[in-house]
């Protein structure tokens, strides 16, 4: 059985790896000329699934390379031009006013080919508990 006290520790190391979690795509985006601000987070009303919105903008020739989200994104170009490929499609270039779904678990990677910013806000509904991002090897 356990005590009060490793409950308590059991809690702490479960918030520590929420905090880490959430922090680490920002620090792999960083590293790539693309900055990501997460804007909010929040549950849903479908039970283990929450809603996280965040903004991405890339630098002038960024890219963020193969990764998946274990829901699905909802992308809206806010300015200038990204390339996006997705797992089983042609590659797609949108600028700023138009839209991508992309479902659960589907690779795909995004680049800004041009000699500008260009920024998307993407909205995931994705299962609560997990990490919004997961690189593919």
């Amino acid at each position: 059985m356990e005590t009060k006290k490793q409950k308590t520790w059991v809690i702490i190391a479960i918030i520590i790896l929420g905090i880490i979690a959430f922090l680490i795509p920002n620090q792999i985006a960083a590293q790539n000329g693309i900055k990501r601000t997460d804007l909010q987070k929040h549950d849903l009303s479908v039970p283990g699934r929450e809603a996280v919105q965040a903004r991405i903008d890339f630098e002038a020739y960024s890219a963020f390379g193969k990764h998946f989200h274990p829901g699905e994104e909802i992308i809206y170009v806010l300015e200038g031009s990204l390339e996006y490929e997705v797992e089983g499609q042609a590659p797609v270039t949108l600028k700023a006013g138009e839209v991508l779904f992309i479902p659960a678990g589907v690779v795909h990677s995004a680049r800004n080919n041009t000699n500008t910013k260009a920024s998307e806000l993407a909205t995931y509904v994705v299962e609560k508990g997990k990490p919004v991002l997961v690189l593919k090897k």
